[in-house]
């Protein structure tokens, strides 16, 4: 039976279509930000942090997000707090629109304590927890540590392989900020871990190891579970924006991973650092299709971290 809709039936359907098409926008999700209390008293940085940055609160931040038209962020708990999640805690709190982060944990992978807190800190905040960040940034012939900073444990320490399989239990991803000579450390508990979604920050920092590491690191894209965070571009760079020079990684990167497996991060705190970081995704992948932009954008980020 065919229904013939009047003219005002047929524009009420036309509304409606664009509607949810509207609401089917493409996202814009940030999967890097760290954010940095200005109140040092309420929430001072740990005595182990690795660095003493300036203050980049929550709360010009929100403002920020607005402006930017930026529908999620992926809060990555930082080095400064350590093991101290309150102000991660706070962001969760006080965000608007209700919904907009989630985001990382910090604790020592070869510490035993660190499946139980992971399960606290994931049970006190249902859904907001998405990964458990690692640290590997110790050069070639320098030895990883065994305390002190939560950073450069030993990937092969038999405790790392207990903290990948709680957090593979507890949904999480790990996280890994490394130095590209770790990839095959990285490749041999992926294997052995295929559920475990693996995320490499900063692009695995491809540019600061020798050519030889830059094959490990792509051959990690084997792993069907394994993200490239196209994020930090400049740490691979020996020139300044746009970082030409880096563009060969993110191709091979590309061509590796495909437009579905990476992720978009670093969009900065302000409106300029927000519109440099969008002219350089449009010019690292200006051989992508828009559709696969999207993807880059937000798309994956969504379907990762379930984002509605």
């Amino acid at each position: 039976m065919v229904v013939m809709l009047n003219r005002r039936q047929f524009t009420a359907s036309l509304i409606a279509a664009s509607s949810a098409s509207a609401q089917k926008a493409p996202p814009i999700i940030d999967t890097h930000i760290h954010l940095f209390a200005a109140d040092q008293k309420r929430f001072p940085y740990h005595p182990q942090g690795t660095y003493k940055p300036p203050a980049a609160p929550l709360e010009p931040y929100l403002d920020f997000v607005q402006k930017a038209g930026i529908h999620h962020v992926i809060l990555v708990h930082p080095e400064p707090y350590q093991d101290d999640h309150s102000y991660l805690e706070h962001c969760f709190a006080n965000e608007k629109p209700r919904g907009l982060f989630k985001g990382t944990c910090l604790f020592d992978a070869t510490d035993p304590r660190t499946p139980d807190r992971m399960r606290a800190l994931v049970k006190q905040h249902p859904g907001r927890i998405v990964g458990l960040r690692i640290h590997a940034m110790n050069p070639p012939g320098q030895a990883s540590l065994a305390s002190g900073p939560i950073k450069n444990r030993d990937l092969a320490h038999p405790q790392m392989r207990k903290a990948w399989a709680a957090a593979s239990d507890l949904g999480l991803a790990i996280q890994m900020h490394f130095l590209p000579h770790h990839a095959p450390a990285i490749a041999r508990l992926a294997s052995q871990f295929r559920d475990t979604t693996v995320i490499l920050d900063h692009m695995g920092r491809a540019g600061q190891g020798t050519p030889a590491d830059l094959d490990p690191l792509l051959k990690l894209s084997a792993y069907p579970k394994v993200y490239f965070k196209f994020s930090g571009v400049g740490y691979s760079s020996k020139q300044k924006f746009p970082f030409t020079d880096a563009k060969p990684i993110v191709r091979a990167a590309f061509d590796e991973f495909g437009a579905a497996r990476i992720l978009w991060g670093g969009l900065g705190h302000s409106m300029p650092e927000f519109q440099q970081a969008s002219k350089l995704l449009d010019l690292m992948f200006d051989y992508a299709s828009p559709r696969d932009r999207e993807h880059i954008r937000g798309r994956n980020a969504a379907q990762l971290f379930h984002f509605d």
